[in-house]
């Protein structure tokens, strides 16, 4: 991986949840370094919407993706935010 790559999150984690980062959400890598074995990562929203996150994630807990699309962490945004509201997150966190 390498900084500008387009990445997709392959693992919901309870550490990225807490920063409003689900699995499917994809981002870019925003620093031409990996420390520790995570890389620092920019998940926006679509159009002037502030961002969702800029977090570290860990390189196997991410893929490269040829395109980013950030309508599909809206979705993923959307839904959460729905099961939160209805009181049940279920059982998606490991």
């Amino acid at each position: 991986m390498k900084e500008m790559d387009c990445i997709e999150v392959i693992v919901e984690k309870e550490m990225y949840a807490k920063e409003g980062v689900h699995k499917g959400m994809q981002g870019w890598i925003c620093y031409d370094r990996c420390a520790d074995g995570y890389w620092l990562v920019n998940l926006p929203q679509y159009g002037e919407k502030e961002d969702i996150a800029t977090i570290s994630i860990r390189e196997e807990d991410m893929k490269v993706v040829p395109t980013m699309d950030a309508r599909i962490n809206e979705q993923i945004k959307a839904q959460f935010e729905k099961n939160e509201e209805a009181g049940s997150i279920s059982d998606y966190l490991i």
